[in-house]
């Protein structure tokens, strides 16, 4: 969201000389305590790309950078960063993302040179099976599993932070909440996005006391320019600094959770159906982040790793640039590249829907989904006189047959669009790229009392049920199984194995579209990294349709397009991509969008100038 008017409270900058780039000291060393901060420091206005050196972080808020800036500029590195990032984002981007959720965190280690990942993946209680959002045998609306405990994953966020940091950080988790308890505790400026976003919420937060209390002060929307506090989630933040993060999966807290999911608190004149979950105080104390590897591609000489499954797009990105990969992009038309992305899009989806789900519970080819044999024998099927139809039929990546068309199509199931990215870099050369979320715009619209933060609905990114009764659906509801995700936070190293650069973005299976896009704009099309993230966005997800940003749906190429035999429909924004990039000369470069959900926030420690 963008935050339009200045914060009216400043997070504090600290005493602690800057640092520059090359320093010597071991990326995940111990370090001194830092000294006491005591002089506030205005935050820098906000700005969709920034240079410089001792690191870099780009969100969609310019408090939630500023956050990550401080942790950089006491000496913590880049995963310091991203968690103090991520816990400001839970204050300024709430309806997006926060300690009720989950997400991907993907983390290149400069003293290794290597790529680690955590799935911090949302779970369904032990008790869920096939039927969790079914009724009589048949599934029930889709919005009465939105808006309720039925939709509520174990959350994943707390217990990631706390993996990350304890396996590659190097400050407490008490010190990189402190920026956002302060955020909660004294507020900042509310813009016309949130008060935009609260208002499309207003009807289900009002039916939620808690919800309506916090967001809807006095039965108002909040007003734009006004300063919103969340004192609750200050408090809920100090004790999780306090006790660590197994407070929320453990005592007080793990119990008002599962309260609210198993008890809804509904007010009494609301007439929304609104289901219980069966969450218990054991899902959460069971719950556990997965460290695994992640998933590579070589793509024009470089390596593009990307989160493995439970997740899909580290899997559906990378079989799309294998497919675009005998295709030289840098010197197509604006026509011919479009064609070849919307095709490639259409095909990595259609192998997606069939063989993608939560690897513990499915037998999940993710070897062959990434192999070169196996999008050969998909690529074929792309003709440029000619558009394929959707829905496509999946290809069988362990008997790849050259341009195979038959065999029975699924339709991509629906996921929300609404979803946090952030990625951040240090002064040794660390990168993280980690992408989080509460699912809906708004989550599960339920606010745990007294605690100041809403609840996800991941779980509606399961199948309801089967997308197609005759095609095995790995993403069907299971106990403890993970929904399938399309986060894709994505990091590419040159061929020294060091970072060039690391992106992702928010926007549910639009994430996939929109990761392929701005890696295909900047390293095939050459467009600025920042560019490659303005450019007009297209997103086929294996649809009788694709969508179009206005900037292409408005364009003389959607008529060219059409002429091959594509439809389209227009969709007024499509993700919200931030990143950062390694240059030439050791400068980091931080970037994010222009205009999108109000324009990002790129900072660096240290500006030194534009590229």
């Amino acid at each position: 969201m963008r935050r339009l008017a200045a914060r009216n409270v400043s997070i504090v900058a600290l005493a602690a000389a800057m640092l520059s780039v090359g320093a010597a000291a071991p990326p995940s060393a111990p370090l001194p305590a830092p000294a006491t901060p005591t002089t506030p420091t205005k935050i820098p206005a906000k700005s969709p790309v920034a240079v410089g050196h001792g690191g870099a972080v780009s969100s969609v808020d310019r408090d939630a950078s500023a956050a990550g800036i401080e942790a950089l500029r006491r000496g913590g590195n880049a995963v310091d960063a991203a968690v103090a990032t991520a816990a400001a984002l839970g204050v300024t981007e709430p309806y997006s993302a926060g300690i009720g959720g989950g997400g991907y965190f993907v983390y290149y280690d400069a003293r290794s040179r290597s790529v680690h990942t955590i799935d911090g993946r949302e779970t369904a209680p032990k008790s869920a099976d096939a039927t969790l959002f079914q009724e009589d045998g048949k599934p029930i609306p889709f919005a009465e599993g939105v808006t309720s405990g039925l939709g509520v994953g174990t959350p994943g966020t707390p217990a990631t932070w706390e993996r990350a940091l304890d396996s590659w950080g190097t400050t407490s988790l008490r010190e990189l909440l402190k920026p956002a308890e302060r955020l909660a505790k004294d507020g900042f400026t509310v813009d016309e996005t949130f008060r935009s976003q609260t208002a499309s919420n207003q009807a289900r937060f009002a039916d939620f006391p808690a919800s309506a209390k916090l967001f809807l002060p006095g039965g108002e929307l909040p007003v734009t320019g006004s300063v919103f506090k969340n004192p609750d989630l200050a408090r809920t933040y100090a004790e999780l600094g306090r006790r660590g993060t197994d407070a929320l999966y453990r005592g007080d807290l793990a119990r008002d959770i599962v309260r609210t999911v198993r008890t809804p608190p509904v007010d009494p004149e609301a007439t929304r159906k609104v289901r219980a979950g069966d969450l218990t105080t054991g899902d959460l104390a069971a719950y556990r982040t997965k460290r695994q590897a992640p998933t590579k591609v070589s793509y024009r000489g470089l390596d593009v790793y990307g989160m493995a499954p439970s997740s899909s797009g580290g899997t559906s990105v990378g079989e799309a640039l294998n497919i675009l990969e005998s295709t030289d992009l840098s010197k197509a038309s604006q026509q011919k590249y479009l064609h070849r992305f919307i095709e490639a899009s259409r095909i990595a989806f259609a192998d997606r829907g069939r063989w993608l789900g939560d690897p513990a519970f499915e037998s999940v080819p993710t070897k062959g989904l990434l192999s070169q044999r196996f999008a050969d024998s998909r690529e074929c099927l792309i003709r440029d006189d000619a558009a394929l139809k959707s829905p496509l039929a999946p290809g069988d990546p362990s008997k790849p047959v050259p341009c195979a068309a038959g065999g029975t199509a699924a339709p991509t199931t629906y996921e929300g669009e609404n979803t946090t990215h952030l990625t951040a870099a240090d002064k040794w050369g660390n990168v993280v790229a980690y992408t989080l979320t509460i699912e809906s715009t708004g989550g599960s619209g339920i606010t745990v009392p007294g605690r100041g933060f809403l609840l996800n609905n991941e779980l509606t990114d399961f199948s309801f049920a089967p997308a197609n009764p005759a095609v095995h659906d790995p993403n069907l509801p299971g106990p403890g199984k993970r929904p399938r995700s399309s986060i894709s936070p994505t990091i590419v190293l040159d061929d020294r194995d060091r970072p060039l650069l690391a992106l992702g973005s928010p926007g549910g299976a639009t994430i996939i579209t929109t990761v392929l896009q701005t890696l295909t704009g900047h390293l095939d099309r050459g467009l600025p990294l920042v560019d490659a993230i303005a450019a007009p966005r297209a997103s086929q997800r294996n649809a009788a349709t694709t969508e179009l940003e206005p900037g292409l749906y408005d364009s003389p190429l959607r008529a060219q397009l059409e002429a091959l035999g594509h439809a389209f429909t227009r969709n007024p924004e499509i993700g919200a991509t931030t990143g950062v990039q390694r240059l030439p000369d050791g400068r980091w470069l931080a970037a994010a969008e222009k205009d999108r959900r109000g324009g990002g926030s790129a900072m660096v420690v240290r500006p030194a100038g534009r590229p």
